[in-house]
């Protein structure tokens, strides 16, 4: 018989970039911070996840990545397998993990039914021995159109109202409702708790050895996330860097492990020849680089909003719209708000508006004076629910006891 200790298992299909991980990872991090005895295990496609550090208590199983062509299908990362077969080994993986583990909580992070439906099976047997499921989504998936048809092609919403408990939205009404307009009923709407935003911190280790590569001088953040689809972003800052029109704060860029080898050496080369652009191709800790920086500029994923608010800078934002308009939604409410600026993609490679935007970025003014309230309360939600999660499955064991 296993002990009864607190146990959480998250599921992220993570096929590409790093905000499904870092997502989870902060989540599961916050979790064993807030519960002594918990263990966290995270079941994750990503090619990487073995490049990020894990606290104690929290643990990763592996499965076969894939990666999603332009086609929109998918096939394997590395196997000499059909997508078929890469995906029963998946799904295997994970229904076995998950009986195993036995989880209090089974946190599904983005899509109800996995990869191409892997959890399904999974979460109707987790129903059967008590596991609370609960989906986590991000504040904005995608255009509410688009999403709708997605999600009634692959039976989303009667899933939503079958085999989940809850829903996690980690973001906050004012800024976006991801269940809104995608067809969904009120019986799931119901189920939603928008929790807000995920708070980032800076790891104390990392705090004392960083060292900027531009020693006491204020410096500009650039990262594109994974960097799989940053090009044109980092493109178009290095054309404002060499085109001197103005003068600029030093930047460092943080390409992304995602983005191809030939535009990480071509960006390589050319920031060889300028002083004031410092090019680093990934780190899994970018903590430091965040707070040590002045302003930041990115894309408009998740995960940079987040460290934006966390660590409260003046931020200029270049969504992509494709192959979703997730990135331009969020970042289209966020300038709304106040919170930060936006430049368009599409007015890519104008160089002057490039230009006059990193000189104003760091005379903007910092997220925290303009937004609603509570922006950053989500993991603090996050662990009260689980800690009430926990509490009633005590109450049923106590209750099974006696009978």
């Amino acid at each position: 018989m296993f002990p009864k200790t607190p146990k959480v298992l998250i599921y992220s299909h993570d096929s590409f970039g790093l905000g499904h991980l870092r997502r989870c990872r902060t989540i599961a991090h916050a979790l064993v911070d807030e519960f002594p005895d918990m263990s966290v295990l995270i079941l994750s496609g990503s090619p990487i996840i073995g490049s990020f550090d894990f606290r104690t208590r929290v643990d990763f199983v592996r499965i076969p990545g894939v990666i999603k062509l332009r086609d929109g299908d998918y096939t394997s990362l590395s196997l000499r397998l059909d997508i078929e077969e890469t995906l029963a080994i998946r799904a295997s993986i994970i229904e076995h993990t998950a009986m195993v583990f036995r989880p209090d909580v089974f946190l599904v992070d983005k899509e109800p039914l996995g990869l191409r439906g892997e959890v399904r099976a999974t979460l109707e047997k987790l129903a059967t021995i008590g596991t609370r499921c609960v989906l986590g989504l991000r504040d904005v998936m995608d255009d509410a159109d688009l999403l709708q048809e997605e999600w009634s092609r692959k039976g989303v919403p009667a899933a939503l109202r079958s085999l989940y408990d809850e829903i996690w939205v980690y973001g906050l009404p004012e800024i976006h409702d991801p269940l809104a307009g995608v067809g969904v009923s009120d019986a799931v709407r119901r189920k939603a708790l928008f929790t807000g935003y995920l708070r980032r911190e800076l790891p104390h280790a990392a705090a004392a050895t960083f060292r900027s590569p531009f020693g006491e001088d204020p410096y500009i953040l650039v990262s594109p996330g994974g960097g799989g689809d940053g090009v044109e972003l980092i493109d178009w800052v290095m054309r404002a860097y060499e085109a001197r029109q103005r003068p600029l704060f030093p930047a460092v860029i943080v390409l992304g492990p995602f983005m191809d080898s030939e535009h990480q050496a071509g960006f390589m080369e050319r920031a060889s020849h300028l002083r004031e652009v410092h090019v680093i191709d990934f780190t899994p800790q970018i903590e430091p680089l965040l707070d040590g920086a002045t302003a930041i500029v990115g894309m408009g994923g998740y995960n940079i909003f987040c460290e934006i608010l966390s660590f409260d800078k003046p931020t200029l934002l270049v969504p992509r719209v494709v192959p979703r308009r997730e990135q331009a939604i969020r970042a289209a409410r966020a300038e709304e708000v106040g919170l930060l600026r936006v430049l368009p993609i599409e007015q890519y490679p104008d160089v002057g508006l490039m230009t006059d935007a990193l000189a104003e970025l760091p005379r903007q003014a910092p997220p925290s004076q303009s937004g609603p309230p509570n922006l950053l309360g989500g993991l603090d939600v996050i662990k009260g629910r689980v800690g009430e999660f926990l509490a009633d499955r005590q109450r049923m064991r106590r209750t099974a006891a006696l009978l």
